[in-house]
């Protein structure tokens, strides 16, 4: 995990670029970064790893993206990361995210470009369908330090914050659509920040009376 210098509270956030409801709160707390003094360190989680041993059980439809699709852009992610250093993560997300989740590219010319609207080496995306993936360990060891935190049993995102003590508060999500701004999303992150906090506090959720909003992605 990266240092930092600055005095802001370090936020680490674990995103897999392909999953929109991580997009969703990736958007949010980007609000939240504008009207509390907080800090957010992009890490990289993936699907495809966290589904790789029950592939075969699941839904046909998501077979072939959890087998083929779902690598291409976290491959590039993490090579981009490990080559040009993290920094380059969180405009990376941005342009990746804005280009497969706003405007439903395809996920290679997604990521064709991603990396020329943050100026990184074209030749990046030839990571995507590497057979055998340079940056695989590394992968992993993101992928795992994110969801270590917080159990198998969900997916991305996943957010750690500095506890009272000093001990790091995890939790997936929050899982919200569409992604509030200004003081709306100052109120969510406070308040969960406050249920996160409870010692043994576990899961919320809440009644949905309508479908997923994506239409300001």
């Amino acid at each position: 995990m990266s240092e930092t210098t600055s005095t802001k509270t370090p936020v680490d956030f674990w995103f897999d670029p392909l999953c929109p409801w991580a997009w969703m709160t990736s958007r949010w707390v980007l609000e939240v970064e504008k009207v509390r003094d907080i800090e957010v360190r992009w890490h990289i989680m993936s699907l495809a790893v966290l589904n790789e041993d029950r592939v075969d059980e699941l839904p046909e439809e998501y077979r072939e993206m959890l087998k083929v699709k779902a690598w291409q852009p976290v491959r590039v992610a993490t090579a981009a990361g490990q080559k040009h250093g993290a920094d380059v993560l969180g405009p990376l997300y941005t342009a990746l995210g804005t280009r497969i989740h706003n405007n439903g590219e395809d996920h290679l010319e997604a990521i064709a470009g991603a990396l020329a609207d943050v100026g990184l080496p074209a030749d990046l995306i030839d990571y995507a369908g590497q057979k055998d993936f340079e940056f695989d360990a590394e992968l992993r060891a993101s992928h795992k330090e994110g969801i270590s935190k917080v159990g198998q049993d969900v997916g991305t995102p996943v957010i750690a914050v500095p506890g009272a003590d000093g001990e790091q508060i995890a939790f997936f999500g929050p899982v919200v659509t569409p992604a509030p701004k200004g003081e709306e999303a100052a109120k969510l992150w406070d308040g969960t920040l406050l249920v996160a906090s409870v010692p043994g506090f576990y899961e919320i959720k809440r009644t949905r009376t309508k479908g997923p909003d994506f239409s300001n992605l």
